[in-house]
């Protein structure tokens, strides 16, 4: 099989995943300082995700490792060259990240979160709440989180506007969307506000926005059009773990996704999975 027939059958199944398809002339590392999205911000190739299955204001990651656990994470990462953190106030992890900017120089590090908010006055509450829980004055990148519909940019354009004004004043460096439909993901190809997009990819297809193939279709667009790509469910929220290797290798194959990020939950399973994508990127 080779790696345009993979890709056309959905990849339900990775038992014969091509791996000499996928394999980088060089490695990859998981500390690869790359530059994301038209505002060229620099960042890991891997960013340290805080909810990898998170909602209502906390995730297992805080649940297992509580306050001082996750920044002990997180100085773990930082000491590695890992220097990208995707946090959202869904999973409830600004605290987490206050606690280790207390040994982190803040400007050594670029803060990812993600607002529900609708309105200019929900955005400015938000905001201003969001650098209070995290101990910062501005925020890397801030994304409007989980769009599913198609017209998302007409409902949250109050919001959009609101971080517009904060970009404008460095509070916000560069701004996007999370998407988990399609259609909202092509909405966030044609919008120009888009800058930076948070794309559900891995080669099974599990909880993405449409086939793998399709997927990708989109994300090249997004490349072509100067937008930056970060990718998440690159394990399929847990359910691609024992298939890591082959989950690795085909989200570090892809020139349209800039980077990625994926939770751990212990400075083992980190330290793991750093080797795990320096070994995949180049895997035969």
């Amino acid at each position: 099989m080779d790696r345009r027939a993979f890709l056309k059958t959905g990849a339900v199944s990775l038992s014969a995943f091509p791996h000499h398809m996928f394999a980088a002339g060089k490695a990859k590392h998981a500390n690869d300082i790359v530059e994301l999205g038209p505002r060229k911000v620099k960042l890991s190739r891997l960013a340290m995700g805080t909810g990898t299955n998170g909602s209502g204001g906390s995730s297992n990651q805080t649940r297992k490792l509580g306050l001082n656990g996750m920044a002990d994470l997180f100085k773990a990462a930082y000491d590695n060259g890992v220097i990208f953190w995707d946090s959202a106030d869904q999973y409830g992890t600004h605290p987490h990240l206050k606690e280790a900017l207390k040994r982190i120089p803040r400007e050594k590090v670029v803060i990812l979160s993600k607002t529900h908010a609708n309105t200019e006055a929900e955005m400015k509450a938000d905001l201003d709440r969001f650098r209070r829980e995290i101990g910062t004055d501005y925020i890397d990148i801030l994304l409007l989180h989980y769009m599913i519909d198609k017209n998302w940019n007409e409902r949250k354009r109050g919001a959009m506007n609101y971080i517009t004004e904060a970009q404008s004043k460095g509070v916000v460096k560069t701004k996007g969307v999370s998407c988990h439909t399609l259609d909202a993901l092509k909405t966030s190809l044609a919008e120009p506000w888009v800058e930076v997009d948070l794309a559900r990819i891995n080669p099974a297809g599990v909880a993405m926005d449409a086939d793998p193939s399709t997927v990708l279709g989109v994300l090249k667009q997004f490349k072509a059009a100067g937008k930056g790509v970060i990718g998440m469910k690159i394990l399929g929220a847990g359910k691609l773990r024992n298939k890591a290797d082959e989950a690795l290798q085909f989200a570090l194959a892809q020139d349209c996704v800039d980077c990625f990020t994926i939770g751990s939950e212990s400075i083992a399973e980190f330290t793991d999975l750093t080797k795990k994508i320096t070994a995949a990127s180049t895997r035969a």
